[in-house]
């Protein structure tokens, strides 16, 4: 039998306490529930050090335990240029920080950039809004667009991947 082979995935908003948490956690769920957590592994960033160390907001927490996701492990840090070398999918929220995450791969890197929203047909929009200065309830959006993005982003690696 053919050993699979490992897949690495990391999510990048910009303080890494909300969007790229929730994903992280979200995709987590998704992958566990196909028993695929021994070969595809995740992590979450920021491209800021706003927040390095702290714990993931207490709204995008409180929004994914009420869906059976929890958080509460993960630790905010920042992106750095090796993450493109650790990494076989790195995974941004929004345009902008795309753009902050694509000064940091070298042109062969940037193959392994993307938009979450790109693994999804159900949404239209093509960036996680960031709810962190919103209303509570971006946090339920947040939490369903990712969701969405998880199963297509999971399905893409499950496709091309292993």
């Amino acid at each position: 039998m053919n050993e699979m082979k490992t897949v690495n995935v990391v999510f990048v908003c910009m303080g890494n306490i909300c969007r790229s948490p929730t994903a992280e956690g979200v995709f987590r769920h998704v992958v566990q529930a196909k028993n695929l957590q021994d070969v595809i592994k995740m992590d979450s960033a920021g491209t800021h050090a706003y927040h390095i160390g702290e714990s993931p907001d207490s709204r995008s927490q409180a929004t994914a335990n009420s869906r059976g996701v929890d958080l509460s492990a993960q630790r905010a840090r920042k992106v750095e240029a090796n993450d493109f070398d650790r990494f076989d999918y790195v995974i941004a929220m929004d345009r902008s920080n795309y753009e902050n995450l694509k000064v940091l791969a070298t042109p062969n890197q940037q193959k392994k950039l993307h938009l979450l929203m790109n693994f999804t047909s159900t949404w239209d929009d093509a960036e996680v809004p960031d709810p962190y200065y919103g209303a509570g309830d971006g946090f339920t959006t947040v939490f369903d667009m990712v969701q969405s993005a998880s199963e297509g982003l999971l399905e893409t690696i499950i496709n091309n991947d292993l």
